[in-house]
């Protein structure tokens, strides 16, 4: 059965969609015993097969070939890294993609409203899908690759390098690790002395960013329980943000964590860019820099063009609560 543009509202009773369970075994939260009880709590209601991801580009092959032979949905059970793979495999077909957290942050999942416990999410997803809740939603583009929530150009992607260099410490350290990993990038591992890149959209841009960010929702990302929001006006239904900082001296750092932690709205001055609703934009580098792709580190380029693409992926979104 290909999924279509509804799902029968007796489906506990009279029909079960097909479900790929996708699954990275070596995501910071996911165990044995969490998989088996998610395998399980979903089999109660529909036919589900299991797949395991063995290594990097793998969960947008398997999400492709599921698409291509009819399962209905492919649940993901892992980090922002794997969720974003088979973001990739999935989007321009009728397969809906339907995170699980599995990771140490899981900014996308919690960004649509699943709790970030992997059987609670689970139950959600469950109901979810009984009442067919499944949308179209927009996502970023950046040099034929699509993002769900952020690109990071500059320092968060020398952070996000830092980071990976580490991984073993990552499941085990998590938010801490990335804590160190800024503050240590801040002071040893990029060049504060001179702007990185320009930004260029629709609306004008900056010759002088240190940072980019663009958007495709918010927030940015997550410290334990608290959101930390650089632009509440990128959702998946509008066009993409993007913030530039001019500086990363130590008391504009300070000055915008505190803001952040505060939940003060990013606005345009002297010191931070910001723009929204863009359907494409352009960073050009003054050399090559650094980005990174919903947490994955991309390595170095000289420059990135985004595009926004509407109604590009089919989303499992939880039921308001």
């Amino acid at each position: 059965m290909v999924l279509g543009s509804t799902i029968s509202a007796e489906i506990g009773d009279t029909s079960r969609v097909q479900i790929l369970l996708l699954v990275n075994g070596s995501a910071s939260s996911v165990t044995a015993r969490t998989r088996v009880l998610i395998q399980t709590a979903l089999a109660e209601h529909h036919s589900v097969q299991l797949a395991m991801t063995s290594r990097r580009g793998h969960a947008s092959r398997l999400a492709r070939g599921a698409a291509a032979t009819g399962t209905d949905i492919v649940a993901v059970l892992g980090g922002d890294g794997t969720l974003n793979e088979a973001a990739n495999g999935l989007a321009g077909t009728q397969c809906a993609l339907a995170p699980l957290p599995g990771g140490s942050t899981n900014v996308f999942a919690r960004t649509i409203g699943l709790a970030d416990e992997p059987l609670e999410a689970t139950n959600q997803l469950v109901a979810a899908i009984a009442a067919n809740s499944i949308e179209s939603v927009g996502l970023g583009e950046v040099e034929g690759r699509y993002f769900l929530f952020h690109c990071g150009s500059g320092f968060d992607a020398a952070v996000v390098e830092q980071v990976e260099r580490r991984s073993t410490l990552k499941r085990y350290a998590g938010h801490p690790l990335f804590i160190w990993a800024g503050v240590d990038t801040w002071l040893r591992h990029y060049d504060r002395t001179k702007p990185r890149m320009t930004v260029r959209h629709k609306h004008g841009g900056v010759d002088d960013s240190y940072f980019t960010v663009v958007l495709n929702t918010d927030p940015y990302t997550y410290l334990g329980s608290r959101p930390l929001s650089l632009a509440p006006e990128a959702t998946l239904d509008r066009g993409l943000s993007v913030v530039a900082l001019r500086t990363l001296s130590f008391s504009t750092m300070t000055g915008l964590l505190i803001d952040l932690f505060q939940g003060k709205p990013l606005e345009n001055n002297d010191l931070i860019h910001v723009a929204h609703n863009l359907t494409e934009l352009a960073l050009t580098g003054h050399d090559p820099f650094p980005h990174q792709l919903d947490g994955d580190y991309l390595g170095t380029v000289k420059s990135l063009k985004f595009n926004w693409r509407p109604q590009a992926l089919r989303l499992v979104k939880p039921l308001s609560k």
